[in-house]
């Protein structure tokens, strides 16, 4: 029986009723049907997350790039792009053709860990303080912990640096990381660097044509990490180290149910990647940028093709979820199968992404799904395919999935997925989305019909008023609950805790209008809560070649300021005494009468 009956082209699920009857006769006759009702417990029967009698529980890996948008893969007509792997990968499992999250990074991983808007979780953007989550969110990796299972991360986190936000404080007994957004930004530690020479002849690699303003010091290269809250070097490209510490990570714990959550960091920009990989797409006569980014795509391709022979060779591909997917559009424009804009935007082109799923005993044979879904709806989705009962009190804003795995929308094809982004607290109408599965509603005032124009070429605001007025309310409905959750203060970085000393603070978390580490002499302070008085030591650390004339700090009221010599690079200040509760930190360098902001800040808790 051919596995084609699968796809869905219409306005909500399978195509018809025959195609819904052929995909169960399909798995009845592979004799996967039995196997997802009864082994896998598909509703819930193993209640919170006991092992059934005589079943094995489910494994689960969520893998999740970086800025890999919609057409960044071969089977989405990208005829450049090199992903056999990914291929194969869509072709044998089921595909969510319109899966969306939100337009950045932070906010999608806040949203995807807790199954929750991201504006109820305290994340609003990516730097400037706002991709701090609230701590007392509950997140897929602890409900998983608490099942039973071994919980990994390999990659990106995004979603705080500092405890109590760190993934080891959030449900993850194995993290390997990097801070902030991207091993390029100024939140992560001082390193070799991009521009080290010996680096640069070991991998083979050559720099960009254009370096970003924005350049850390640290490297896609022999990185710096943090294992499991300890900073750590590592040799290699970063992208093939998290693939392969995850995969030691499943080989420890083969015999166990696992949860690794793999989001890698690239093809986020700048496109650093070994000339081995950039070379066949250098000689297709595609821009430098455009060249690197594939080649970094097909590097994640050719791991993802190791790593799912590993599963089959461990004998894990028969009882694991697995799914890849990837976090936002691209960074920039380029081809993306006719979705209109990037990363960034509310246009399909930055929030609509890859997503394919291979579900033992469900998704085998390959198909489509053109049902709205979306980043939230994997907490709810998961936790239900394992056995593991929702987190009580509070809203859930995803749905559970399984349905249209199993041939059944009703009740499901008609929702709504919300969104919006604004740095700060949101503002109505400012940077939003509201969709259903025909229309989606554009800062309030732009009406796309999605399914009739993907593209969104033509605004139809003018010839369906009434369509415009139901997303309209709801949307107000919705900007009224998410906002008012718990309210849209700042987050605040603790210090002074025995589980994090010292702590160190980067532009990454800044605040103030002249926060945006992008720009240079960029300026901005911190807001902390100092959570036991004590007597603290702050150093104040910054690139010699500034040549600063004086260092200064002030947190509540504690102030130095100290003169420095030509070619110093920090300075520390001793013994402040510090009163518990929150406090504003600001440190600054001063040359020539002008200010600009210091590159990290260690505060230490000594008494």
């Amino acid at each position: 029986m051919s596995t084609n009956n699968f796809i869905s082209h219409g306005r909500s699920g399978f195509k018809t009723a025959e195609a819904k009857q052929n995909r169960r006769d399909f798995l009845k006759v592979t004799g996967k049907a039995a196997a997802s009702a009864s082994a896998f417990s598909l509703a819930g029967g193993c209640g919170n997350g006991e092992k059934a009698s005589g079943t094995k529980r489910l494994n689960v890996i969520l893998i999740m790039t970086d800025d890999q948008g919609y057409g960044d893969v071969c089977f989405h007509g990208n005829d450049i792009i090199k992903t056999p792997h990914i291929d194969r990968f869509a072709a044998e499992n089921v595909e969510f053709t319109r899966f969306y999250v939100c337009p950045t990074c932070a906010p999608t991983r806040a949203g995807l860990l807790t199954g929750r808007y991201h504006h109820r979780t305290g994340v609003q953007g990516t730097m400037s303080g706002e991709a701090l989550i609230h701590p007392d969110e509950i997140t897929i990796a602890e409900k998983f912990r608490a099942a039973g299972y071994r919980t990994g991360i390999f990659g990106k986190w995004h979603l705080g640096d500092n405890y109590p936000r760190r993934p080891v404080d959030q449900g993850f007994e194995e993290s390997l990381v990097h801070n902030g957004g991207g091993l390029s930004q100024p939140s992560c530690p001082p390193g070799k660097g991009y521009f080290d020479p010996e680096i640069m002849k070991k991998h083979n690699y050559v720099l960009p044509d254009n370096i970003p303003r924005w350049l850390g010091s640290n490297s896609y290269f022999d990185p710096l990490l943090q294992h499991n809250g300890e900073q750590k070097q590592y040799e290699g490209y970063c992208t093939d180290i998290f693939f392969n510490e995850a995969l030691s990570f499943i080989e420890k714990h083969k015999s166990e149910p696992f949860f690794v959550y793999l989001p890698t960091n690239a093809p986020h920009s700048p496109e650093f990647v070994s000339e081995d990989y950039l070379t066949p797409y250098r000689e297709k006569g595609l821009d430098d940028k455009t060249a690197r980014c594939y080649a970094m795509i097909t590097n994640i391709d050719d791991n993802f093709g190791r790593f799912r022979d590993k599963l089959t060779e461990l004998g894990l591909d028969e009882n694991t979820i697995l799914i890849f997917m990837g976090d936002n559009g691209p960074q920039y424009l380029r081809y993306n199968d006719g979705l209109r804009d990037r990363k960034s935007s509310f246009y399909e082109g930055g929030i609509r992404v890859p997503f394919i799923i291979d579900y033992p005993g469900v998704t085998g044979g390959g198909g489509k799904i053109d049902t709205i879904a979306a980043n939230i709806d994997l907490f709810p989705t998961l936790l239900a395919a394992c056995g593991i009962t929702l987190p009580g009190g509070i809203t859930i804003d995803g749905k559970n999935l399984m349905p249209f795995l199993q041939g059944n929308t009703s009740g499901l094809s008609d929702r709504t997925l919300l969104f919006q982004g604004n740095h700060g607290v949101p503002e109505r109408y400012n940077h939003c989305a509201v969709m259903t599965q025909q229309y989606k509603l554009v800062d309030g005032k732009e009406l796309y019909d999605i399914i009739d124009d993907p593209s969104e070429k033509n605004d139809v605001s003018a010839d369906q008023p009434g369509a415009v007025e139901m997303l309209r309310e709801k949307y107000e409905a919705w900007f009224e609950d998410v906002v008012n959750t718990r309210g849209q203060g700042p987050q605040r970085i603790y210090l002074g805790t025995e589980h994090e000393n010292p702590v160190i603070l980067t532009p990454q978390d800044w605040r103030g209008p002249q926060s945006k580490f992008v720009r240079a002499g960029s300026l901005g302070h911190w807001l902390v809560d100092i959570r036991n008085t004590g007597t603290y030591e702050i150093t104040v650390r910054f690139g010699a070649e500034k040549n600063p004339e004086t260092v200064h700090f002030s947190i509540g009221d504690a102030k130095g300021n100290y003169s420095l010599k030509k070619g110093e690079s920090s300075h520390t200040f001793s013994r402040f005494n510090l009163e518990s509760g929150e406090a504003r930190l600001d440190a600054w360098l001063e040359t020539k009468g002008k200010t600009t902001g210091v590159d990290y800040v260690e505060v230490t808790n000594i008494v």
